[in-house]
């Protein structure tokens, strides 16, 4: 190879290096911007999935809440009473009580009693009942209507 050739290629691979050199802070730049975009999108993402999470977690502490006022609702004196009579009279008398009452008082009753009670019932009071004392929360479909 002749001294000129050497020459221009090493003059060209310098202007190559230099190139790369010159570019290197911009290429850094944008690579940082673009990691910066992405953090910043997955944390908007993770914030709408706490917001969701706190949402359910409202939505379960009211249901706790409500259940334990049902609860609260049966005197453990009433209990008694019920637990201590025949399957179809308690049956008769539960079925003529205020919903909530009477579900709360058979939840706390021993659960052959409960279910001997129960079975004594009209069928579609007893299945209201068994609705009012397993109230889980109404699942929410994706458009936004409970089901």
């Amino acid at each position: 190879m002749s001294g000129t050739a050497f020459a221009q290629e090493n003059a060209a691979e310098a202007k190559g290096s230099n190139f790369c050199a010159n570019i290197a802070d911009a290429a850094a730049d944008t690579r940082f911007a673009l990691q910066k975009a992405e953090l910043a999108s997955m944390e908007k993402e993770i914030e709408g999935r706490l917001k969701i999470l706190e949402a359910k977690r409202a939505e379960y502490e009211e249901w706790l809440r409500r259940r334990n006022e049902v609860l609260a609702k049966a005197d453990k004196t009433v209990v008694a009473i019920y637990s201590r009579m025949r399957p179809e009279a308690a049956a008769l008398q539960l079925g003529n009580m205020e919903d909530e009452i009477a579900a709360a008082v058979i939840a706390e009753l021993n659960p052959r009693v409960a279910s001997a009670v129960l079975n004594e019932m009209e069928p579609a009071r007893a299945a209201q009942l068994a609705n009012i004392i397993t109230d889980a929360p109404k699942r929410v479909a994706n458009n936004g209507r409970k089901e």
